[in-house]
């Protein structure tokens, strides 16, 4: 049977894809694949790979035909994917949230959380500039993790890894906001429940992790800046545009908060979605940018590669996929 992969991913899941006897067409550019290519190349295949920057709807599954049974999703989220246009044409959707993705997202996340505490961007960029003459009491003072109080927003497998590492690692109180309460991860943690309010209230980090839905677009916007300390941080590494970004520069500005720190951007690519207000993020020394790479390791995205393969192996297999998209 025949597999449309829109872009070059690692070889796990090519290797499984073949050893089977799939015929595969890889789009020849490590880049995203045009739409007007991708409509006509998509034409009678079995199977579509597509990554998180493909935009899979009607249209795509209209040019595909009759033969398409599944769009493997490279990624954990799938927003980019129509689910209800793929539901009524009888086509299975599947993602990977292989257990190294949740590990490595949350590493990259506890990462950013340190380097806006620690100010190591800064830091880096002042020794870099050679600005660093000797040692002071006051230079660059950052402030501790250590026994603060982490809020997750979103308690899914890369929230709660977070929570290991900063409640065991780092001895911080977590609460956290969840439509659904986790008893068991209460119990082990010693974490709270509570309401998106009071962890922003509460929180001296803020963490996102939740899907990008119509109810979690602009999550965080200025009513929420507002609830928060001035001494509190935000960090994104789930989608962009759950947090508004000109609420979130005027927040800055402001000094509403202590800092950002941004996997992820609301009109990605670009770091910016307005550059006529004259508020940049890359402007703002206590914002830490990273190109969309928490889940850049070797090992997530083999990881990643091999599921998204082995869901295509089980489907067109007349068999049920290992992580259906829900």
């Amino acid at each position: 049977m025949k597999v449309l992969i829109t872009r070059p991913i690692p070889e796990e899941g090519i290797k499984l894809l073949r050893k089977v006897g799939h015929r595969l067409d890889i789009y020849e550019k490590d880049d995203v694949m045009p739409r007007k290519e991708l409509l006509k190349r998509v034409k009678g295949v079995d199977a579509l790979l597509s990554l998180l920057n493909d935009k899979i709807d009607d249209e795509v599954f209209a040019a595909a035909g009759a033969n398409l049974k599944i769009v493997a999703n490279y990624a954990v989220g799938f927003d980019n994917v129509d689910l209800a246009a793929a539901k009524k044409r009888g086509i299975i959707v599947t993602n990977t949230p292989a257990p190294e993705v949740s590990e490595t997202v949350a590493e990259h996340t506890f990462t950013l959380m340190l380097a806006l505490a620690h100010r190591v961007v800064e830091s880096d960029g002042y020794a870099r500039a050679e600005k660093y003459k000797g040692w002071g009491p006051n230079l660059l003072l950052g402030t501790d993790v250590y026994g603060k109080t982490l809020g997750i927003v979103g308690l899914g497998r890369i929230g709660m890894a977070v929570a290991q590492r900063a409640v065991k690692g780092f001895k911080m109180k977590c609460v956290y906001a969840d439509m659904k309460p986790n008893r068991e991860f209460e119990k082990e943690f010693g974490a709270r429940r509570v309401s998106i309010e009071k962890l922003l209230q509460t929180a001296d980090f803020v963490t996102l992790h939740v899907p990008l839905l119509p109810s979690t677009r602009h999550l965080l916007s200025t009513k929420q800046f507002n609830l928060m300390k001035k001494t509190a941080f935000v960090i994104n590494t789930a989608r962009g545009p759950i947090v508004d970004e000109k609420a979130l520069l005027k927040a800055l500005k402001a000094k509403k908060i202590a800092g950002a720190a941004l996997d992820v951007f609301e009109c990605e690519p670009s770091i910016d979605c307005d550059l006529t207000d004259k508020l940049e993020l890359k402007a703002f020394p206590n914002v830490v940018l990273t190109p969309h790479t928490a889940s850049a390791t070797i090992e997530a995205r083999q990881a990643m590669s091999k599921l998204a393969g082995e869901n295509i192996v089980a489907v067109l297999a007349g068999k049920a996929p290992l992580t259906p998209a829900k």
